[in-house]
C-alpha cells in the first residue's frame, strides 16, 4: 500500500521552527480537548433507577427467561431440539 507523503517544509530560521512548534502545540491541545470530551461522553454515569424501575426490570427479565425455557421445552418435545426443527416432521 502506498502512503501519501507530505511535502516537507524547509525552515530557515529558529523563529520559523518556533512558530511551527507553537502551531503544532495548539493543534495537539485542540485534539486533546476533543478526545477528552468524547471520552467523558462515552463513560458518563447513567442515572440510578428507582426501586420500582429496578423491580419492573427484574420481573420483565424473569418473565422473558421463563418464556424462553418453555419455548425450549416445547421445541425439545416436538422436534427433538432447536436444530431438529428443520429436519424432522412432527409426530
Amino acid at each position: 500500500m502506498l502512503t501519501k507523503q507530505k511535502p516537507q517544509t524547509t525552515y530557515r530560521t529558529l523563529e520559523e521552527i518556533r512558530q511551527r512548534k507553537d502551531e503544532l502545540l495548539d493543534q495537539i491541545q485542540v485534539d486533546n480537548k476533543k478526545i477528552s470530551t468524547k471520552w467523558n461522553q462515552l463513560f458518563a454515569k447513567h442515572e440510578e433507577n428507582s426501586k420500582g424501575e429496578y423491580i419492573a426490570t427484574l420481573v420483565s427479565n424473569s418473565v422473558t427467561i421463563i418464556d424462553l425455557f418453555f419455548l425450549y421445552r416445547k421445541l425439545k418435545k416436538n422436534y427433538g431440539g432447536i436444530l431438529g426443527l428443520f429436519g424432522k416432521k412432527k409426530r
